[in-house]
C-alpha cells in the first residue's frame, strides 16, 4: 500500500492587530484579526522534519505587525493583498498564500454633541471580512460581513410546507423574522474601490431584507443576493448564510390573556440554517477564491 502526503498548509491564526493613526488631534482606529496560511513545497518538513522551507508562523505574525507600521493598513482587502503577495514573492518554496481578515468596528464617542478625537465605543458583534488568495501570479478577493443581526416584526410568512406525522409547526401568515447575516461576495477582478463598495453592498442587503415581503427565509436570501448583483457590477457571486433566530409566541391563555403577536420567547437553539449562493451569468471562474477553510 502506497502512502503519500496530501494537500497541506500552515500559518498563524487570529493575530490581533490594533493600530492608531495619529496624523493630528483626531485619531483613527483599526482593529483587525488576521490569519495567514501558506502553501508550497513543504513535503520535507512533514516527512523528515527538515524545516529549511518553513517560514515560521512567528515570522508571519511579526510580518503582520511590521506591515501595519510601514504603511497604513487602509482597506482590509488591500492589506491582505500586500501580505499575501509578500509571502509568495519573498520565499522561494512558498507558492500560495491565503489571508483572512476580520475588522471589528468602533464608533467615535460623542460628548456634548461633538465627536471626540480619541475616544471610541465598540460598534457591536458585526465584523467586516475579507479572504484573499494569492497563487500562480494571480489573486482572488472575497469581501463580506458576519454577524449582522437583523429583525423585522412583520412582513414574513411561512406556510404550504409538507406535513407528516412528525410535523408540529403551525403555519403562519405573520411572524417575526430575525437572522444574523453572514454574507460574502466574490469580485469580478481587483480594480475595485473597496472602501466605496462595501458600505453600498451592506446597504443593499439591509434594504432588501427590510422591504422584501418574505414567504420563506430562502426567498429572502435569494432576493438579497440578486439585489447586490443587479446594483453592483463589480460582484460576480454572493454567498449567504442565514440562521433563523426563532421567536415563538408565548401561550398566555393559562393567565386569561390573549397574545396578538406581541409576546415572544427568543430561542437561540436549535435553529434553522439557510445557506445559498446567487451567481451572475457569465461570471469569471472562481478559481480558489472560495477555498477559505479548505486546502
Amino acid at each position: 500500500m502506497g502512502i503519500t502526503l496530501g494537500p497541506n498548509q500552515y500559518g498563524k491564526a487570529e493575530v490581533r492587530l490594533v493600530t492608531v493613526r495619529r496624523d493630528g488631534p483626531t485619531h483613527h482606529l483599526k482593529d483587525l484579526t488576521v490569519s495567514t496560511a501558506l502553501r508550497g513545497d513543504l513535503a520535507a518538513t512533514h516527512l523528515s522534519g527538515d524545516n529549511s522551507a518553513v517560514v515560521a508562523t512567528d515570522t508571519q505574525k511579526n510580518t503582520v505587525y511590521a506591515f501595519a507600521k510601514e504603511e497604513p493598513v487602509g482597506e482590509i482587502e488591500d492589506f491582505a493583498l500586500r501580505l499575501g503577495r509578500h509571502f509568495v514573492a519573498d520565499f522561494e518554496h512558498i507558492t500560495g498564500a491565503r489571508i483572512l481578515i476580520e475588522e471589528h468596528g468602533w464608533d467615535r464617542i460623542e460628548a456634548g454633541g461633538s465627536p471626540q478625537d480619541h475616544a471610541f465605543s465598540r460598534a457591536g458583534s458585526e465584523r467586516r471580512t475579507t479572504a484573499v488568495t494569492v497563487r500562480d501570479g494571480d489573486a482572488w478577493v472575497v469581501s463580506g460581513l458576519t454577524d449582522l443581526v437583523v429583525l423585522k416584526s412583520t412582513g414574513s410568512e411561512f406556510h404550504g410546507f409538507p406535513r407528516d406525522r412528525y410535523t408540529t409547526l403551525a403555519e403562519t401568515t405573520d411572524r417575526v423574522l430575525a437572522t444574523a447575516v453572514t454574507a460574502r461576495w466574490r469580485h469580478t477582478g481587483l480594480g475595485v474601490d473597496w472602501g466605496a463598495s462595501f458600505p453600498e453592498i451592506r446597504r443593499i442587503l439591509l434594504e432588501t431584507f427590510a422591504t422584501q415581503h418574505s414567504l420563506s427565509l430562502q426567498q429572502t436570501l435569494y432576493a438579497m443576493g440578486e439585489a447586490v448583483l443587479r446594483e453592483r457590477a463589480e460582484v460576480a457571486e454572493v454567498r449567504l448564510s442565514l440562521p433563523n433566530k426563532h421567536h415563538f409566541l408565548v401561550d398566555l391563555s393559562p393567565f386569561g390573556l390573549t397574545n396578538d403577536n406581541e409576546v415572544f420567547h427568543a430561542a437561540d437553539r436549535p435553529y434553522g440554517l439557510i445557506e445559498g449562493s446567487v451567481l451572475r451569468e457569465g461570471a469569471p471562474d472562481p478559481g480558489p477564491a472560495w477555498h477559505t477553510d479548505a486546502f
